[in-house]
């Protein structure tokens, strides 16, 4: 069910305070007013949407309550995070925000409800009524694209991903699962103050800046792989791999001791698959008490998972970065990273010059339970769209 709702001067990046296309803010989550404290950081600009990244600790209902009151007007979207990226890059304990003005940007919210059990085609008429409707409403509107999160825990994000992509047509997609910490207890969204979990809230999204969707990934297939034989794909668990005990094996392979399997194992060996001639995650979230293992994206038996070794996180974020200013340096980045990103940082002692790096280039954003970039839910990556100043027509 639907509701309405070039190579970079990073020296000069450094000062956030320089001219950007989107409006950002953030407080920590113990400020007893948050939202109302965000509304006076954001100043007196009039918003198409507004974004919301809140911290676990947070209370969630409280802030979407607050927001209600604070953004009248204005489309709201919410989601809880498994960690925030903010002024300083990597975070925790923020609420962090992003208004898109309505000066640059028309924008369309849907909540999307029940999606372990998604009615698709009445979802896929409207999504694309929406998009056609907003097209032709805003033509002075060159550039597109759409933001999806989206419950972390429903199980559902790559059927849910699959199924709207081509309603889409030309607007690239990308987007983030909600989080929860590290606790994989409660994830939750949140659309002009309805909340919802087993729902994803997707903001259709026209803007007179350029903006590039991209995603990002540092992991090297080695030649090491295993066959998924036995699993149970609803509940993404993996049984067994090569006729043996998934946990078990999945240690003999990566030359770790089976007891002592966590989750800085798992994000310094993760597992790829291909698909149409590219390597994509398919990240493992734990073991199970039956010696099992859960992944956070789809599985099924007779997949063939190939280990990966991690490239320099430092060295190939900043040329990542570089990458999407060949052209111009970026005013603004909204990133979705994955946890296993993040988790992997602070086992390598890399978070630090990680979150500079993301200082610099003005990513805002979130740490999440996976990320959808077009068609696809992944792991162990950052999705993410660029905004560039573009210089008016003459016309």
């Amino acid at each position: 069910m639907l509701v309405d709702g070039g190579t970079a001067d990073v020296t000069a990046l450094n000062d956030r305070s320089h001219s950007g296309i989107l409006c950002t803010a953030q407080v920590p989550w113990t400020n007893t007013s948050p939202v109302t404290q965000i509304h006076k950081e954001l100043g007196s600009t009039h918003f198409s949407a507004v974004a919301l990244f809140v911290s676990p600790l947070a209370d969630f209902s409280y802030v979407v309550a607050e927001a209600e009151q604070c953004f009248p007007d204005t489309d709201v979207l919410a989601c809880t995070t498994a960690g925030e990226i903010g002024n300083t890059g990597y975070d925790e304990g923020l609420i962090v925000a992003v208004g898109f003005p309505k000066s640059g940007f028309a924008t369309k919210s849907l909540l999307i409800e029940g999606i372990q059990d998604l009615n698709a085609q009445p979802v896929i008429d409207r999504i694309a009524l929406e998009r056609v409707a907003l097209q032709d409403q805003n033509p002075d509107m060159e550039h597109g694209f759409a933001f999806l999160v989206v419950d972390g825990l429903s199980l559902s994000e790559d059927t849910l991903a699959a199924t709207i992509s081509p309603a889409l047509r030309d607007l690239p997609i990308f987007g983030g699962s909600a989080g929860d910490g590290i606790d994989f207890s409660e994830t939750l969204v949140a659309l002009n103050g309805k909340i919802s979990s087993n729902a994803a809230v997707l903001t259709l999204m026209k803007s007179r800046h350029k903006a590039r969707v991209f995603s990002l990934d540092h992991l090297v297939p080695t030649e090491r792989q295993m066959v998924v034989t036995e699993a149970d794909p609803d509940r993404r668990i993996v049984k067994s791999i090569n006729a043996e005990p998934a946990a078990r094996e999945y240690a003999r392979i990566v030359g770790k001791d089976p007891e002592q399997l966590d989750r800085f194992t798992f994000a310094s060996h993760p597992v790829v698959v291909r698909i149409g001639g590219t390597h994509h995650v398919r990240a493992i979230q734990q073991v199970n008490d039956a010696g099992e293992l859960v992944f956070f994206s789809a599985i099924d038996e007779g997949m063939v998972l190939t280990v990966a070794k991690p490239d320099n996180m430092v060295e190939h974020l900043r040329r990542k970065m570089e990458e999407l200013s060949k052209d111009g340096v970026p005013a603004n980045i909204i990133g979705c990273d994955c946890i296993l990103r993040r988790i992997e940082a602070e086992q390598t002692q890399m978070s630090r010059e990680l979150s500079d790096i993301l200082s610099s280039f003005r990513v805002t954003g979130f740490s999440t339970y996976g990320e959808q970039i077009g068609p696809l839910h992944v792991n162990h990556t950052m999705s993410g769209v660029a905004f560039y100043h573009t210089e008016p027509s003459s016309e």
